[in-house]
């Protein structure tokens, strides 16, 4: 009986040998060299080099009209009719307003009259002079009396071009009591009714005309950032390119069409310490009316000494720093700050704080330390992670 009893100790004290041995089996298979205790770190990298990286700049603008013009009467009286609807587009040479031209049409009959007047005398002063001078060189009359014929018919001569000129003006006061639009554009309100007394040069403008297609966006780009652009242009780190502008319009949407810089102000706005960049869109739907604030987004260069480093790749220490890891000598882990102010789709562009041909780790990461010794592969290369599984029925 004991001894029965004795043999099922020793049964039992075998299987849990065997599960010990198996145990041991098991955790030998995690410790192969590839992320366990005491080997090296397997992690994946990208080799890196400089890259041509568009310098995408976003900043505020405001809608300016492409034109505007205040309409004003160029000669005094009456308004007698207005021929356009208030909102209206209206045409270039479009007649607007009408004054009172009673007056006007009479000073042009006036004139008229004036230089038909001028002109009789002319002749009558030219026969004159055409007479004496025979008689002049016979001397049956003075010479002082042929010069004073012959200066006179000069003088009637010169008061026609005089009244031709006081007709001419007549009739442009005439053209003016019909008051033009001198634009192509929408139309405002009308300041002044029938009935109203205007006069020449007002300071007040009967309406205003704006033209909405094209239109400007005025784009305040402080003068610190358009310095640095400048250097690195002319130290050669970046190359000028033809700026197309995109829009976001207040609600956030994008606008539909793509506008051009047009010119860069010459000067530094003294109160904002920004310069305006003026870019002009289409507008065939009049969505852009003056005054609207926008979002433009626009390259101005081209950085040709810039790294893309996936997005993955690059942490913050608690000083906000853009931090990474790369493959130093000896296949050791170093830390390294970069400078990364911005993206560029799925990766960060560093402007500092790399070389090219450097291998920066992108995968594995939260097992890297300072100094570790890592087993570097190329990024996305399938990895061991854990245990191999043991074959079925084992």
């Amino acid at each position: 009986m004991a001894f029965g009893v004795s043999g099922r100790s020793i049964v039992r004290c075998g299987g849990l040998t065997a599960l010990m041995l198996m145990a041991s089996a098991c955790g030998n298979g995690t410790s192969d060299g590839k992320g366990g205790a005491g080997g090296p770190i397997e992690v994946g990298y990208v080799v890196i080099w400089p890259s041509s990286v568009p310098v995408e700049q976003s900043l505020p603008g405001r809608i300016a009209a492409f034109q505007i013009s205040e309409v004003r009467p160029q000669v005094s009286g009456v308004m007698t009719r207005r021929l356009f609807a208030e909102g209206s587009v209206v045409r270039q040479g479009q007649t607007l307003y009408q004054i009172d031209p009673s007056l006007y049409q009479a000073q042009v009959s006036q004139a008229v009259a004036n230089v038909q007047s001028a002109r009789a005398s002319a002749e009558a002063a030219r026969a004159r002079a055409e007479r004496y001078k025979p008689l002049a060189e016979m001397e049956a009359v003075s010479k002082q009396d042929y010069s004073d014929a012959l200066a006179q018919a000069r003088q009637a001569t010169a008061s026609i071009a005089q009244n031709s000129a006081a007709l001419r003006t007549a009739q442009i006061n005439l053209r003016y009591t019909s008051v033009p639009a001198p634009i192509t554009g929408r139309i405002g309100l009308s300041k002044f009714t029938e009935g109203a007394l205007v006069t020449a040069n007002q300071a007040d403008a009967l309406t205003t005309i704006t033209r909405l297609d094209p239109v400007y966006v005025d784009i305040q780009q402080s003068a610190p950032d358009l310095l640095a652009l400048r250097r690195s242009l002319a130290q050669g780190g970046a190359i000028p390119m033809t700026t197309q502008v995109r829009l976001k319009l207040p609600d956030g949407s994008d606008y539909g069409y793509t506008g051009t810089v047009q010119f860069t102000e010459v000067v530094v706005d003294a109160g904002t310490g920004s310069v305006t960049l003026r870019a002009r869109f289409p507008n065939p739907q009049g969505l852009l009316l003056p005054g609207m604030f926008v979002t433009s987004s626009f390259s101005q260069s081209v950085d040709t000494t810039a790294y893309l480093v996936p997005q993955a790749a690059i942490s913050r220490d608690p000083k906000g720093n853009a931090t990474l890891w790369i493959v130093g000598q000896g296949n050791t882990a170093v830390a390294r700050t970069v400078v990364a102010d911005r993206t560029d789709g799925t990766n960060w562009v560093v402007t500092q704080g790399l070389a090219g041909g450097e291998k920066v780790i992108t995968q594995g990461l939260g097992k890297v330390k300072e100094g570790a010794k890592l087993k570097p592969v190329v990024a996305s290369t399938p990895q061991r992670t854990g245990a191999a599984k043991a074959p079925a029925g084992r």
